[in-house]
């Protein structure tokens, strides 16, 4: 495994925009980009790879599986762009069919690093590509929930007059229309949410709860119907994500991981906090739920489930 070194397989504009942020970040020597169209590939190979030199020094290059088989690290974002009016679950039946044909290309060249999913629906995908490489369920994560959490607090933020990076607050479960939004353990600095709040002068807690959470769950179909794709925020996440690999930062992140009898959840994957590192996900983060919450989540592991049953039969 060669350190320093990252493969992006899909070059649609989740995966060109990733490339981007990542050679951004300096976390990479060297940065491979695959697509099943090769041309695509190499254009946007070429396009990021000008700004090197205003950058970090990077190699890019557009490449076949054999060049990534040494990565430490693969993003995956190839798949179907979800259209406006359809939702990411929408998506399944193309995207497995599509990562059938990736996944067995990468195992047959021994990889040993980390696979990180992005495309969606990435709870259903991350499932699949477990199954489908046999890889510890360690090293086979998904973006999961990162972006709804960016999203949740940075509209907690402008709704407390609050730096958004001092928002402790986390969306669980499916990276859907099932996520939710955990307010029993949110907190700004330490303060507990409600209390905070209070402090501010807001007294309408639980209608506020109930409307910010639903803009944080409609905000990409917003995106999507006024500009036709997200990938900006997902891109800042996978980032996000990389550095704490890369760097072995411990950070706990909500990514989509395999549940293993947590909340009475087994054989499914979902967006939970994890502390992320060098090994992946090294282990899940037991924050605590309310009641209403443990329900919903485990309602949302049952909304997978199904999902999961349909697909094989």
């Amino acid at each position: 495994m060669k350190k320093g070194k990252a493969a992006i397989i899909g070059c649609g504009f989740v995966g060109s925009s990733s490339a981007f942020a990542l050679m951004g970040s300096g976390l990479f020597t060297e940065l491979v980009l695959l697509d099943a169209d090769e041309d695509k590939a190499v254009g946007e190979a070429m396009d990021i790879s000008d700004g090197v030199p205003l950058g970090r020094p990077t190699k890019i290059y557009a490449g076949s599986y054999d060049d990534i088989a040494d990565a430490e690290l693969i993003v995956i974002t190839a798949g179907a762009n979800q259209k406006p009016g359809e939702t990411r679950l929408d998506l399944v039946h193309k995207n497995i069919a599509i990562f059938k044909s990736i996944i067995p290309q990468i195992t047959s060249r021994d990889f040993e690093g980390i696979l990180l999913i992005v495309a969606n629906p990435v709870d259903i995908l991350t499932y699949t590509a477990l199954k489908l490489s046999g890889y510890p369920a360690s090293r086979v994560i998904g973006s999961g929930t990162v972006l709804d959490s960016a999203r949740l607090k940075y509209r907690i933020g402008e709704h407390l007059g609050v730096d958004s990076r001092s928002v402790h607050a986390f969306i669980i479960g499916e990276h859907g229309d099932s996520e939710i939004a955990v307010w029993s353990s949110a907190n700004v600095s330490g303060v507990p949410m409600e209390r905070f709040c209070e402090m501010r002068g807001h007294v309408d807690y639980g209608c506020a709860d109930e409307e910010i959470a639903a803009e944080v769950r409609g905000r990409a179909y917003e995106i999507i119907d006024k500009k036709g794709a997200t990938y900006y925020g997902i891109a800042m996440s996978v980032r996000r994500i990389c550095e704490a690999i890369v760097r072995d930062e411990k950070s706990i992140l909500p990514v989509s991981v395999l549940m293993t009898g947590e909340y009475g959840i087994s054989d499914v994957v979902l967006s939970f906090p994890c502390i992320v590192g060098a090994g992946g996900c090294e282990t899940k983060i037991p924050i605590a739920l309310s009641r209403e919450e443990s329900t919903l989540l485990q309602e949302s592991a049952k909304t997978l489930q199904e999902i999961l049953r349909s697909e094989s039969e």
